[in-house]
């Protein structure tokens, strides 16, 4: 297995990967972004968005898509794990473990302050996969989410 940055030609299976994740996070519907749209934000003059993909022999099998956040209080970046998915069939074959130790590196070498994501309250398998790392759940904390019209009358005013 190896974990690497996407390229333009793995823009179709991501994609693929990301309604899969849609459909097991029961929105199917819900995905607009398109082949071109992520072409554009992977692979812009100066990205803001970035992607790794999990592949084995036969292909690409996962993918982790991220961004850079800031903490005021450490005064540094982290990442936003904004997707982790790996195939149905390819887990438990160290796909995402890898993915995340990856994306661990990343941040440790470059001195970041942390690696974070939201996970959906009922995907207890992941939960426990991401316990079994270490990870913690930040329990004090709610997420909450501009959008949609309610985006647009705040935006407007």
């Amino acid at each position: 297995m190896t974990i690497r940055p996407a390229l333009p030609t793995d823009v179709p299976v991501i994609l693929e990967l990301i309604h899969d994740l849609a459909i097991y996070e029961k929105e199917p519907e819900a995905v607009k972004t398109t082949e071109a749209m992520l072409q554009a934000t992977l692979f812009a003059e100066a990205p803001k968005v970035f992607a790794h993909v999990a592949e084995d022999s036969s292909g690409v099998q996962g993918f982790a898509l991220w961004f850079l956040n800031f903490s005021t209080w450490e005064g540094v970046h982290g990442i936003y794990l904004e997707d982790l998915y790996v195939r149905p069939t390819a887990r438990g074959g160290g796909h995402g473990k890898a993915l995340l130790q990856h994306l661990a590196q990343i941040a440790v070498q470059q001195g970041y302050a942390r690696v974070e994501w939201s996970v959906l309250d009922w995907n207890t398998p992941s939960i426990n996969f991401y316990r079994s790392l270490g990870a913690e759940p930040m329990e004090e904390w709610t997420t909450f989410r501009l959008t949609g019209a309610a985006l647009q009358k705040v935006g407007e005013s």
